[in-house]
């Protein structure tokens, strides 16, 4: 696969002054390198009569493979030429940056008509079918790079997302619908291949890994993390074995996230609650988790992961007062998201005796919350922002006492919970920190996926 390239093509007219033109492209492109990603770059392009510069360009765009295009406008350009080069590239997600005059000594504008050039230029790319976004510059303010750099992440996440591999052991736990997946359309619309594997793989994995290298996952976690109460190291052993043995598929296979068949299969087949594997998956490999094996969410988190580069846990709804969603997890949550030292709570659950209960609190702040949704033919992504808050002192019904107070927030919702309460798609949903609306919203544009 090759590295993912961003192309930039700047615009000028004829006319206008060419050391103005390429000063402002010049520095346009020094800010846009400064973010980070690899650049292909071309000299300005003007509306010569022969096509001459719009011809270069392409020719120069064209020596490597490019996954998104960046098309400035730095002064007035008539739209024939623009559409000269990028139509060669219509199949690229593609940003309209038009650049913005500047003010001289004596505090007078001085406007080389960038916007005029984008302003007709963008609805031409738009009934073209060109996948594009507009930002513009703003006369005497900074060059608008954050803008710049969502669109950026949001075309890296689709050339992310186009070989990502997920797996998945077992299908469908508990017999819940939401978790499943058409694999035909998942592949075509956001490019992620769901790959599953047996559970009969782990347990016979298990029953190999090195005695010292479980050894050495016991020592972690008992330096890592607080145990509430006593406990053996018996089931943190198990959980060792079987995380091992699941990172070695991940390590194998290059998946990006894992999802894992839970009540149905470690807690009934095997007598162990995968909290723990999860914890140690976590550590071990990086990759996204979420149990039951929802795969939506899954490749939600990896969406998510791909925009922002956080870890992007899930959670799941327990109870919606007048202002807030109680959400929390039953389960484990990953340690970039903990809140102070990781905790553990030995503790039993109905027929469970061994469950190894991640109790760790949440960071509370501005987070951003989004669920895949698969419904009637179409993906929809239902999108949440809202301020997670310290929750009230609640427990879930069924644990020994003393009951565990689960990794939970309090998420006061903007719009309202009656608002979301009437669009929610799952009992789970992935979250993130910050605003992060914009770079999902861009990111769904690109897929075609409708955001609710």
């Amino acid at each position: 696969m090759h590295e993912f390239t961003v192309g930039f093509v700047p615009f000028g007219e004829v006319n206008t002054p060419h050391e103005v033109i390429n000063r402002r492209a010049a520095q346009a492109l020094l800010e846009l390198r400064a973010l980070g990603y690899p650049v292909a770059a071309t000299l300005p392009v003007t509306d010569d009569a022969e096509y001459a510069d719009a011809d270069r360009a392409v020719t120069d765009l064209e020596k490597q493979p490019l996954d998104a295009l960046i098309v400035c406008v730095a002064g007035w350009i008539p739209t024939h030429a623009v559409i000269r080069v990028i139509d060669r590239f219509r199949h690229l997600p593609m940003l309209l940056w038009s650049l913005a005059g500047w003010y001289d000594e004596e505090g007078k504008l001085i406007s080389t008509a960038d916007q005029a050039g984008a302003t007709a230029l963008f609805p031409t790319m738009k009934g073209l079918g060109y996948n594009c976004r507009y930002v513009y510059s703003v006369a005497g303010q900074p060059l608008p790079m954050e803008k710049v750099g969502d669109f950026l992440a949001a075309a890296w996440a689709v050339y992310n997302l186009r070989d990502a591999r997920i797996g998945s052991a077992g299908y469908r736990d508990m017999l819940l619908y939401g978790t499943m997946f058409d694999g035909l359309s998942l592949r075509k619309t956001v490019g992620v291949e769901i790959e599953p594997f047996e559970l009969l793989e782990v347990e016979q994995t298990s029953k190999n890994i090195a005695a010292d290298a479980v050894a050495d996952c016991v020592k972690f976690v008992r330096a890592t993390y607080a145990f509430t109460k006593e406990c053996g190291d018996a089931p943190i052993e198990a959980a060792a074995r079987y995380a091992l043995a699941i990172a070695r598929r991940v390590r194998d296979r290059k998946y990006q996230a894992v999802t894992l068949i839970d009540v149905d299969g470690f807690k009934k087949l095997l007598g162990i609650p995968p909290a723990m594997i999860f914890m140690l998956l976590d550590r071990l490999c990086g990759v996204c988790t979420i149990p039951e094996n929802d795969i939506l969410g899954a490749v939600t988190q990896l969406m998510l992961h791909s925009l922002t580069g956080q870890t992007a846990p899930y959670v799941e709804f327990y109870e919606f007062f007048e202002d807030a969603l109680l959400c929390g997890v039953p389960d484990f949550i990953p340690a970039e998201v903990t809140d102070g030292q990781p905790t553990i709570q030995p503790a039993a659950f109905g027929l469970l005796s061994t469950s190894l209960l991640n109790v760790s609190k949440l960071r509370t702040g501005d987070v951003t919350l989004a669920r895949l949704q698969w419904n009637d033919g179409k993906y929809r992504m239902q999108l949440l922002r809202g301020e997670a808050r310290a929750p009230r002192a609640w427990e879930e019904c069924g644990w020994d006492a003393p009951a565990p107070q689960l990794p939970s927030l309090e998420i006061v919702p903007e719009g309202g919970v009656e608002a979301f309460a009437e669009k929610v798609g799952s009992q789970h949903i992935i979250l993130v920190y910050g605003d992060q609306t914009r770079r999902i919203r861009w990111l769904c544009d690109m897929l075609g996926i409708e955001i609710i």
